[in-house]
């Protein structure tokens, strides 16, 4: 485990491992189901994400009102959205984005059969072509590497509950990219208390 407050200080502040390099941050987050399942995202994810702080964001989709995607037009001008069942807003099914080295697909992940299944999504990832796969739905966050790519889940932001459980633990996901390098940072709330992860990812040359 990683003690959050100052290592997120130090990664928003630009001062990561006493290096001076140029920081992008990308946010993946998802599946809030505000207010419908929710009320709002919890005050310990709130007081982390730091208006202007990161550069990207990339969501899965089920923001459901147009209050959350306000929300994250505060915290990064570049924001991308997928579609969620319960979406009404006029977002794409899947979508492409380049950042930096990185094709990164997008997509809510209901459309996945069986939902959440590694197969299944790495077929989407194939042909979408794409370095990063990030998709949603199932509202547990996971990440994982598979013949040379990256996948990742950010889980549900606030925990909704899903159609397969009534209660998960609220999650996003923070990646740093440095060149062919992620290191990605999984965040969860854990009996009131932020629990924060890492992981590395390299591309393949």
């Amino acid at each position: 485990k990683i003690q959050h407050r100052s290592f997120l200080w130090s990664l928003l502040s630009g001062v990561v491992a006493a290096s001076s390099r140029l920081v992008m941050l990308v946010l993946v987050i998802g599946d809030f189901h505000i207010p419908h399942r929710s009320y709002t995202i919890h005050p310990r994810f709130r007081k982390l994400l730091v208006p202007g702080k990161i550069q990207h964001i990339l969501c899965t989709g089920n923001l459901v009102s147009k209050d959350t995607y306000d929300y994250l037009k505060t915290l990064a001008s570049d924001v991308h959205v997928t579609r969620g069942e319960f979406d009404d807003g006029n977002y794409p099914d899947q979508k492409v984005v380049t950042v930096g080295a990185f094709r990164i697909g997008l997509c809510h992940g209901h459309q996945v059969i069986p939902w959440g299944d590694h197969d299944s999504l790495a077929l989407l990832q194939r042909q979408l072509d794409v370095d990063i796969l990030i998709t949603g739905h199932t509202h547990e966050v996971e990440t994982w590497k598979q013949d040379g790519k990256f996948f990742i889940n950010p889980g549900s932001v606030t925990g909704a509950f899903s159609a397969l459980q009534s209660a998960h633990v609220p999650s996003f996901v923070l990646m740093d990219i440095q060149g062919t390098d992620i290191v990605t940072y999984i965040y969860r709330l854990e009996n009131e208390n932020v629990a924060v992860d890492k992981v590395e990812f390299k591309k393949s040359s």
